[in-house]
This record gives structure tokens, sequence and C-alpha cells, in this order.
């Protein structure tokens, strides 16, 4: 009885001197994990920032180029019939959306929303006032009735899509 006593006082403090060291080891794996972690994470913010921000400012391009104003400086040569020139309107709308539909990877859910709503509004009020138009009258005459419906709803869609991404790229940066 007398050796297993002697057996029981060596064994259980090795046990918990082996116990303090697993212990030990594994808070020091730990760390080094979460160390090694933090590394990968902030080597992935040192690459994702710069292309998260490339792709607010083609969103904001984006959506500068489709703002009515700007079409029709930009695409109005004075010899297309309204018909003409609302299907070059559309194409180049669609055109550059199409060129920027992969920026929503690095967009919020909301902002990307914005900017897709803008652009359906603006394909709407582009067809409603080629709608009120005689198709052969020229482009001017399209351009007019685009920029005062634009005006008469009181609320640019292309400006609130352009504000809500200006906002988040501030919450970001």
């Amino acid at each position: 009885m007398e050796a297993f006593i002697e057996i029981i006082k060596l064994v259980i403090p090795a046990a918990l001197v082996l116990y303090a060291m697993y212990l030990t080891f594994k808070s020091f794996l730990n760390k080094d994990l979460e160390k090694k972690m933090l590394e990968i994470r902030s080597g992935h913010t040192a690459t994702v920032l710069p292309i998260r921000l490339q792709a607010y400012e083609r969103i904001c391009l984006l959506l500068e180029r489709i703002s009515p104003q700007n079409l029709i400086v930009r695409l109005n040569t004075g010899k297309y019939t309204a018909q003409e020139f609302q299907q070059i309107m559309l194409h180049d709308i669609r055109e550059e959306f199409n060129h920027n539909v992969s920026q929503q990877v690095y967009m919020s859910d909301e902002a990307w929303s914005m900017v897709n709503g803008a652009r359906e509004e603006l394909v709407l009020a582009i067809n409603d006032a080629a709608s009120k138009v005689n198709p052969d009258s020229s482009s001017l005459d399209l351009a007019k009735v685009l920029i005062e419906t634009m005006m008469a709803k009181n609320i640019d869609p292309i400006a609130n899509a352009l504000k809500t991404v200006k906002d988040e790229i501030r919450e970001v940066f």
C-alpha cells in the first residue's frame, strides 16, 4: 500500500505539471494563430481597399455619365430623330451599365439597389419623354421633353444614387 501511495505522490504532481504545460502550449498556439489571422486580414485589407475605392469611383463615373444632362450633351449631335436619339441614349446607358455591373461585388446591397434603381428610372423617363414627342421630331425636342420630365419629378434618382454611393464611401474610408 505504501508503494501505491508513493506512486500517486509522483504521478499526481507530474500530471499537474503536464496539464499546466498543455495549457501554456495551447495558449501560445492560439495567440500565434490569432496573430497570423490578423496578418492575413490586414494583407487582404491592403489589397481589397484600393479595389473597392476604384469600384466606387467607377460607379460614380457611371452615374455621372448616364445623367440626362451629360447624355444629352455627349450624344446629341442634332442630326437624329427623336426615336433614333431615344435608342442611342438607351443603348449608351445599357453599355455603361453592363461595363460596370461587376462593381456591385464591392458595394453594399443598398447602394447597388440605388444605382440600379436610378438607371431604371432614367430609362423609364427617356421612354416616357419619347412617348410624348413625335418619333420623327428632332433629337432636341426629345432632349427638351426629357429634361422637363426629370425636372417635373422633383426627385433626381441619379443624384440620390450618387449621394448614397458617396455616403457609403465616406463610411468605409
